[in-house]
């Protein structure tokens, strides 16, 4: 079995934004009030609660461009809030819908054909491990099933020895 982390988009990426960076595509962030049902922020992994202020903005959570790195829109709490951090526990977020996406990378950062499945939510965890235990895949992107977005990354547990950054690069 392997060991994996539920990872948020990095620290450094929101802050980016909050400090009025621009977004995948160039653009500066929109600025939109939560009906408080299925905004989920994807730096904290919570739904941002009905009233509250989040941006809205393109990500495209790869190192660089090239033909595999997908790029759409997701939210962020408009005010600063903590990079989600109970790694090894599913997130908050993933209750927000019956199934997502799970998808399979290489260490290329391209797609693991045949490794994408519409996973129900109490699947995800399992399905993860059992794609992180194949050589050929580097983490595995969790996914909107109706619309594709990046809602978390799931890495495999490193050695003791390593340092989390919880940068993706």
């Amino acid at each position: 079995m392997t060991a994996i982390r539920f990872a948020a988009m990095p620290t450094a990426d929101a802050e980016a934004l909050w400090n009025g960076g621009r977004d995948a595509y160039d653009n500066l962030p929109e600025t939109m009030i939560s009906d408080g049902d299925g905004n989920p922020c994807r730096h904290c992994l919570q739904n941002i609660e009905e009233g509250e202020e989040f941006l809205v903005f393109a990500y495209r959570p790869f190192p660089a461009l090239q033909p595999y790195a997908e790029t759409g829109p997701i939210f962020l709490h408009k005010q600063p809030c903590r990079r989600y951090a109970a790694e090894e526990i599913q997130p908050p977020v993933l209750a927000m819908s019956p199934d997502f996406i799970v998808r399979g990378y290489n260490e290329d950062n391209r797609i693991v054909y045949g490794t994408g499945a519409v996973t129900l939510i109490g699947d995800i965890a399992s399905y993860g491990e059992k794609l992180l235990a194949r050589p050929d895949i580097a983490y595995v992107h969790v996914r909107s099933a109706r619309n594709n977005c990046f809602q978390c990354r799931i890495n495999k547990v490193k050695a003791p020895a390593s340092v989390e950054t919880g940068a993706f690069g």
